[in-house]
């Protein structure tokens, strides 16, 4: 039996690269009309097909759609993955997930092969090269819950989330208020960052550098963050933190304490997980509609594809979730002795 034939052999036979044969079969405006018939008939003649997208010559589509996220620790990215793997599979589209860690980083090269048809970013710090990568290339993408310049995107509010929180809190009363958030390349941590200060300081007020922990979003990196600031000397009334699994770190470590919540201090989250809602949390956060935050981004991928895309940004209206975990503050020096004897048990 003859073996099957290979990119390389239709690079050859059409006197071209193995590269320019991948770009013309997957139809990318570099390569000249002419070039792609060339490889076109190449390809006919050996009866090549491509493997690594499973796709016919004819449509040169693979229906399979890249979504690139974190490593699935953080319960946030199932929440949004599941819904951008639904509205895929009801347009025909197969979700293929593909994790972005710091053991196995992805390059436009892995996203660009023929493999998939488009590319959803979940996940990317500011001035990543991806972006830029991937248009050169020509790869369809739109970055979802994450904001890079010129590229589009969709994604919840941040900052308008992070005003909403300040303006609660302060409306209890709140004015020493600390944050645990994330690295500022990441656009998630940089937009709540600022809508937090901005709102604040339409109120008269400020966050002490002293009291911006910058973390991972981790509810270890919460609870180690959160005993920190309530050591103190002069600790906040209320924490806002980044992201909903740092906030139930959060509320561990102020149990463990002997903190009150939200009697000696309030903590409140981003995110609004299943979590967030159990009686033995009831953390008050920020939710965002992800059914629609699912279908608006495939949708703009949809038009990527199609190359009627527009490079620009979508912002869904967030709300505020109010459960048991803020309160007006109180005299945190209160009940200090029986903080200390909970602490000690």
């Amino acid at each position: 039996m003859a073996r099957p034939a290979t990119s390389i052999d239709v690079a050859r036979r059409a006197g071209v690269s193995q590269a320019t044969v991948s770009r013309a079969l997957r139809d990318l405006p570099s390569i000249t009309p002419e070039t792609k018939e060339r490889v076109y008939r190449a390809a006919r003649e050996l009866n090549y097909v491509p493997r690594e997208a499973g796709r016919s010559l004819s449509t040169r589509r693979s229906r399979r759609i890249a979504i690139v996220a974190e490593a699935l620790t953080n319960p946030y990215y199932p929440e949004l993955i599941e819904p951008l793997r639904r509205e895929l599979a009801q347009l025909g589209y197969r979700a293929v997930l593909l994790a972005d860690s710091s053991d196995d980083v992805l390059t436009a090269d892995a996203l660009s092969d023929g493999s998939y048809d488009g590319v959803l970013v979940t996940t990317a710090a500011r001035d990543t090269r991806l972006a830029e990568d991937l248009r050169e290339r020509g790869v369809p993408h739109v970055f979802v819950n994450r904001t890079v310049d010129d590229q589009a995107s969709r994604s919840c509010g941040f900052a308008d989330g992070a005003h909403l929180l300040a303006d609660l809190l302060v409306e209890q009363g709140h004015e020493r208020i600390a944050l645990l958030t994330g690295p500022t390349q990441f656009s998630t941590a940089f937009e709540r960052e600022r809508g937090l200060r901005s709102a604040l300081r339409e109120h008269g007020l400020r966050i002490r550098d002293t009291q911006v922990l910058r973390v991972d979003y981790t509810d270890a990196a919460g609870q180690r963050a959160c005993r920190r600031l309530l050591e103190a000397a002069e600790p906040p009334t209320a924490i806002v933190c980044g992201n909903d699994v740092v906030a139930i770190g959060a509320l561990n470590a102020a149990h463990a304490l002997g903190w009150r919540v939200p009697e000696d201090v309030s903590i409140v989250g981003f995110d609004d997980i299943p979590a967030a809602g159990w009686n033995i949390v009831s953390l008050t956060t920020v939710h965002c509609d992800l059914n629609a935050l699912a279908a608006t981004s495939v949708t703009a991928l949809r038009e990527a594809m199609a190359g009627s895309a527009r490079a620009h940004r979508d912002v869904l209206d967030v709300s505020l979730v109010l459960r048991t975990s803020h309160g007006p503050p109180r005299d945190v020096h209160t009940d200090t002795e029986h903080r200390t004897t909970l602490s000690r048990q």
